[in-house]
């Protein structure tokens, strides 16, 4: 009569294991993930002293401030090159020459033009003195009736006529002394030297090389003062609108970027550079470089300093909460357990903020829970002793 109830009796005592083997897990699960101690795992950060500054970041490169493209305004052949790449110039040093030989003739062609013309105004002038004599005798004729009227009118048309021609030479005159500067110029530019003091920091062209001036402006070298350089930073529309001149900025290189340069904003260029669809604008820097180790091209990663706060209790916005009204709290992971603050806050950017009040420098703020497999690992890490295990060798 017992023979019918063994299968109901075997399930529900498979049904019994079941419900403990599950609950075992459960039991196991809600060790590892609220620890040996019985609290659970939190991600947690310490209230330090430090900065928070709130600020736009941006690429940029560098630039000396001042530099001149030093070209030739002659054409002609470069002769002598007197400088190279990374040469010390001072202004008014010799960087080059070009062939003064056409420029050579030219004005000496142009000399013996108004030395002619010189020679000819004098000829004239004589005759110009001789036809005012010659008018004032006749005149002094006619009035004693001696003369006739016609030689008269030829005596005062010959003054008129050497007076005429002295201002036609002295216009030509002119004209060739004109000529002759200008060729004298022209020989002068086939000396080039250095419009400033700076550094040779790069030559476009070689001794032997033709430039032609006609064509376009032939560059030579750049001199420029690396004594003073310019971030360049390209800076999102979205976020220029938050710059202004003599704005604080500073700066580090790729190749040293635990190295701070700080500087103002010169200027914030209105023309934009658009890229991909994204619009740039460049936003000035100067800094100083006195010790040389900023060079032109180098990369710049570039922070302009909208507000900041130094020296205060400061920790990351993840740990603080906002109440229903606008109040905020952190919550403070004790010995005792969790403890929920009031806190006020001050400055803040995108990550910090500033403790005024309800924290003090060392409190451990939760910012978060360890997922369960964190925190299984760290809670057998910490109880693996007291669990019979070997525990992490040494």
């Amino acid at each position: 009569m017992t023979k019918p109830r063994a299968p109901r009796l075997r399930r529900w005592w498979l049904g019994g294991a079941a419900l403990a083997l599950l609950a075992v897990a459960a039991a196991g699960l809600g060790y590892g993930y609220y620890g040996a101690t019985g609290t659970p795992g939190y991600r947690t950060e310490t209230v330090v002293m430090g900065n928070v500054e709130r600020k736009v970041s941006a690429v940029g490169t560098l630039e000396p401030r001042d530099y001149v493209d030093v070209g030739v305004q002659v054409s002609g052949q470069l002769k002598v090159l007197n400088v190279e790449i990374g040469d010390e110039v001072k202004a008014g040093d010799l960087l080059a020459e070009t062939d003064p030989t056409v420029h050579q003739t030219s004005v000496a062609s142009n000399r013996a033009k108004l030395a002619e013309l010189t020679a000819q105004r004098a000829q004239v002038q004589a005759e110009l003195d001789l036809a005012k004599a010659q008018f004032e005798r006749t005149q002094s004729l006619a009035a004693r009736n001696v003369s006739t009227q016609d030689a008269l009118d030829i005596a005062r048309s010959t003054v008129a006529i050497a007076e005429a021609k002295i201002g036609v030479i002295d216009a030509q005159v002119q004209q060739a002394s004109a000529a002759l500067k200008a060729a004298e110029a022209n020989l002068n530019y086939t000396k080039i030297y250095a419009p400033m003091d700076g550094t040779v920091v790069s030559q476009s062209a070689v001794k032997g090389q033709t430039l032609n001036a006609n064509q376009s402006a032939p560059i030579i070298v750049r001199v420029a003062d690396l004594k003073t350089m310019t971030a360049q930073a390209k800076v999102v529309e979205a976020d220029v609108v938050s710059l202004k001149p003599r704005m604080k900025a500073y700066f580090s290189t790729l190749g040293m970027p635990d190295r701070r340069w700080e500087g103002t904003v010169r200027q914030i260029q209105p023309t934009p550079e658009i890229v991909n669809d994204v619009v740039l604008y460049k936003v000035l820097v100067d800094v100083s470089n006195e010790d040389g180790v900023l060079l032109p091209s180098m990369s710049a990663q570039v922070s302009f300093i909208e507000g900041a706060v130094e020296n205060v209790p400061v920790v990351p916005l993840a740990a603080l909460r906002t109440g229903r009204n606008g109040d905020r709290f952190a919550r403070v992971a004790t010995s005792g357990g969790v403890e929920t603050r009031k806190v006020e806050i001050g400055f803040t950017n995108r990550t910090h903020a500033e403790i005024k009040s309800g924290l003090d420098v060392g409190d451990k703020v939760i910012t978060g829970m360890l997922s369960p497999a964190a925190a299984d690992g760290d809670a057998s890490r910490q109880g693996g002793m007291m669990r019979g295990g070997r525990g992490p060798r040494p």
